[in-house]
């Protein structure tokens, strides 16, 4: 935190974050951003100081078992996102809006958006998409919904998009990503996440916006980086995207618990007489 905010803070003792906050932090400090999905893991990112946690739709694939996002529901979401938000006291809680949540009319998309704030405890919204989204985050934040930006790889888009590809490599796609940019900062959103477009396109998004960029696989000149939950730990199954660094290897170590669990009951050595 920059010296100020944490005066500030300490001054009236409040250490919640909030999206002036991560604003404040644009050129002064960068920052990490994690995925939650539980009490648990949103109280373990909590404990570390993660000023913004991200309760992800990619907990339709890294604990719901979907293959993809899409089929994960504003039931499901809200539900893992009131979970995270009993294990948070201090982090930004930003809830992500699941596929076909946001993309009708915009008062269906402002009623899915206050469950998130009403029902959830969640203090901002992410949904995907540019200049076409821009009304939309216009709506919201005027409704006092703050809006986390997603442009580049978007997920939900996977279909349309013809795979999980790198974006932003041509000149038009890269003017097309700046525009959409420029445009979610002045409907109004607090930051926007850039997900796998090429770095010195990231630096450029993030040089020209007065807000913050956060980065997947987008390089290391975004304001703050984002991974999941499982992957920093090594939890995870399946693919693990090149630009992961997996700060700890857990899989294994928490087989091996089991499997000597397992082996005790078999033997009679647990529980001890």
């Amino acid at each position: 935190m920059i010296p100020e905010l944490r005066t500030l803070n300490s001054e009236l003792n409040i250490m919640k974050w909030t999206t002036p906050k991560i604003k404040a932090l644009k050129g002064e400090q960068k920052f990490a951003v994690l995925t939650a999905y539980d009490a648990l893991s949103g109280h373990y990112a909590d404990e570390a100081g993660i000023p913004l946690i991200l309760v992800g739709d990619s907990l339709a694939n890294t604990v719901l078992g979907y293959q993809n996002t899409l089929p994960v529901t504003m039931d499901e979401m809200v539900h893992h996102t009131a979970a995270v938000s009993r294990g948070v006291s201090d982090a930004l809680i930003v809830a992500d809006m699941p596929f076909m949540s946001y993309q009708g009319t915009l008062d269906h998309a402002i009623e899915n958006a206050g469950r998130f704030i009403k029902e959830a405890g969640a203090d901002a919204v992410k949904i995907e998409g540019g200049a076409l989204r821009a009304a939309l985050v216009e709506k919201l934040t005027a409704n006092g919904i703050p809006v986390l930006g997603h442009i580049g790889l978007t997920p939900q888009s996977v279909k349309e998009l013809g795979g999980f590809k790198k974006q932003g490599k041509t000149d038009e796609e890269a003017r097309k990503l700046m525009d959409d940019a420029m445009v979610l900062e002045q409907a109004g959103a607090f930051a926007v996440v850039l997900e796998c477009v090429p770095a010195e396109l990231a630096q450029k998004i993030s040089t020209a916006l007065q807000i913050p960029t956060i980065g997947i696989g987008a390089g290391p000149h975004c304001d703050g980086q984002v991974l999941v939950f499982t992957d920093v730990l090594g939890m995870g199954q399946g693919h693990v995207p090149s630009f992961v660094k997996q700060y700890a290897d857990l899989k294994p170590q928490i087989q091996q618990a089991l499997a000597a669990y397992k082996a005790d009951v078999e033997q009679g050595v647990f529980p001890a007489v």
